[in-house]
C-alpha cells in the first residue's frame, strides 16, 4: 500500500539528462519515505521524447522504542 505519489517527467534533452540526478536528490531529501513501487514510461511523437518516472511511497515506520 502507498500513501503518496511523486512524478518526475522530462521532455527536453537537457531535462532528460538531469532526470536521474533530480530523482536521486529527491529521494535523499525525503529519507523518511519508503519507495514501495515505481513505473517508468517513455512516450514520443515526431518531435519530442518524454520520460516519466512515477514513485509510489509511504512514510517509513519510526524505529521501535528501546
Amino acid at each position: 500500500m502507498f500513501t503518496g505519489v511523486k512524478v518526475f517527467s522530462a521532455t527536453k534533452a537537457k531535462e532528460r539528462e538531469e532526470l536521474g540526478e533530480n530523482v536521486t536528490r529527491w529521494i535523499k531529501s525525503n529519507s523518511d519515505l519508503e519507495i514501495v513501487d515505481r513505473v517508468v514510461c517513455q512516450s514520443s511523437d515526431n518531435e519530442f521524447h518524454c520520460y516519466t518516472l512515477v514513485l509510489f511511497y509511504k512514510h517509513a515506520k519510526p524505529p521501535a522504542a528501546q
